[in-house]
């Protein structure tokens, strides 16, 4: 049922080892190659140019021919005008997962089926299905469901939480049950150590790694405000604009006592209300809803029944620990959602992600978060303040305003 099956390489290691699998098993594989960026960092170098050539190395390397997909202008229309739009208005977007949504498993999925005439596509994304790796299970007129990875280290089930149906129903994930350690050690006894020794590929989805600040204020004007302390009001300090700074992110401040963090993006004022300490009540809430969600599958049968209440789970970080919650769905179809235990720096704009088990169910954007901890004069547990900052926090904690 599939034989031609066409695969996502983007020159790094996991789409390098899907691909050799595929071709192992001996499908008729064609590598695709998606240019959607095309603008030179602030070194002068355009990462695009670099990961096509160790994809056209790779795809030699295993003897499958490689095309190049051109979408330079449905990410810029789709994915950064959202961007920096959500940055400018003082929201977090997450562009992983928007471009997952509306690139790899739309413009890609259609080409790869359309101009390609492929039975199938595939990635290199830690993730697993219903239907197998490979489709060995495929139902046809059955829903596929998601399911997390082996790795649950690196499993990408929030990434993919917004993928459409169609696109998953015919998409195959061959790393879905490895670990990282093992995929680099078969890229390594099959001779691909070029492509081993690349640095893992962070930052915004295709951008790449950049010096954030500088290249966001590229696209977006600057607009400068003041930060006021949440405890007592006072001027601290001041910013040039609300896509330099993050929720719960460090502000290192000059001759000031304090170590402070980023609570909320007044957009009425144009100010941001800082807190002292990374642990501050007013960083931490157990409540939020969100816009009407996504379900991957089919929405769950709870909300079908009287109380429209549905116990899973949560997290809105890629490597965050799931955390059990309660769901309820109103009668304009969004979620509000309460977590068992306060959770720290939730942002609108990011996504809430829901399990049940390994299954991933879906996803929707945050829109509303709180009340704080601090509002309802709560205090933390210490386990609670022992959570950890997330790897996008840690990476801009040292940030310093001039």
């Amino acid at each position: 049922m599939f034989k031609k099956i066409v695969v996502g390489i983007s020159g790094g290691v996991d789409s390098a080892v899907a691909a050799l699998f595929l071709r192992n098993k001996g499908f008729n594989v064609t590598g695709v190659f998606m240019k959607n960026w095309d603008i030179k960092d602030e070194t002068g170098v355009c990462q695009v140019e670099e990961d096509y050539e160790h994809a056209q190395w790779l795809c030699d390397k295993i003897k499958i021919p490689l095309v190049e997909a051109n979408f330079v202008k449905e990410y810029w229309n789709h994915i950064f005008c959202y961007l920096t739009e959500q940055y400018e208005n003082g929201r977090t977007p997450n562009p992983d997962v928007l471009c997952n949504k509306l690139i790899k498993f739309d413009h890609f999925y259609k080409f790869a089926r359309t101009e390609l005439r492929a039975d199938a596509i595939a990635t290199g994304h830690y993730v697993r299905t219903s239907f197998g790796s490979y489709l060995e299970r495929f139902v046809p007129n059955a829903d596929v469901k998601l399911y997390r990875a082996r790795d649950k280290k690196k499993d990408q089930t929030l990434f993919l939480s917004q993928v459409p149906q169609e696109a998953l129903r015919s998409s195959m994930f061959p790393l879905g049950d490895y670990l990282k350690t093992d995929v680099k050690q078969i890229a390594r006894e099959a001779g691909l150590d070029v492509i081993v020794r690349k640095k893992e590929s962070y930052g915004i989805c295709f951008v790449g790694k950049r010096n954030f600040p500088s290249f966001i204020s590229e696209y977006i004007p600057e607009k400068p405000g003041e930060l006021v302390d949440l405890d007592d009001g006072r001027v601290v300090g001041n910013h040039s604009g609300f896509h330099h700074w993050t929720v719960g992110q460090r502000l290192k401040l000059p001759n000031h006592q304090f170590r402070y963090f980023v609570y909320k993006k007044d957009a009425e004022t144009n100010n941001i209300i800082v807190v002292r300490g990374t642990n501050h009540p007013a960083l931490y809430t157990d409540f939020l809803t969100t816009e009407p969600p996504h379900w991957i599958s089919s929405e769950p049968k709870e909300f079908t029944s009287f109380g429209r209440m549905l116990n899973c789970h949560f997290r809105f970080q890629h490597k965050d620990s799931l955390v059990p919650c309660i769901v309820h769905k109103d009668s304009k179809n969004q979620l509000l959602i309460r977590i068992n235990q306060p959770l720290r720096a939730i942002t609108n704009g990011q996504f809430a992600v829901l399990y049940n088990d390994e299954e991933c169910l879906g996803s929707a954007a945050i829109t509303y978060c709180g009340p704080s901890y601090f509002s309802l004069g709560r205090e933390l547990r210490s386990e609670d303040q022992n959570q950890k900052l997330d790897e996008g926090q840690k990476q801009t904690a040292d940030r310093t305003i001039c």
